[in-house]
């Protein structure tokens, strides 16, 4: 049996005995129950998203490239964790 609190309430710790679940996940917000200044910048958000999505599928594949973005823009590469810069 696992250990207990004096509230009552389980112990964390490395045994198996039994698995300390998670409150169920809040149901997530609508977006019509957001401010207007809220939604508006979320929709801004999307509108920018896919613009660049649609602007990287346009763009010639780089063969033997790094991947992910722009280098150039963020001033400097990250490979494996490992950043150089310029």
């Amino acid at each position: 049996m696992a250990d207990r609190h004096e509230n009552g309430t389980q112990k964390q710790g490395t045994g198996a005995d039994a698995p300390i679940t998670a409150e169920p996940a809040a149901e997530p917000r609508r977006i019509e129950d957001l401010p207007p200044a809220a939604q508006r910048a979320l929709k801004e958000a999307e509108e920018r998203r896919s613009a660049y999505e649609a602007a990287e599928k346009g763009r010639a594949r780089e063969i033997g490239g790094r991947g992910g973005k722009e280098p150039v823009r963020y001033g400097d590469y990250e490979v494996k964790g490992i950043a150089i810069d310029f």
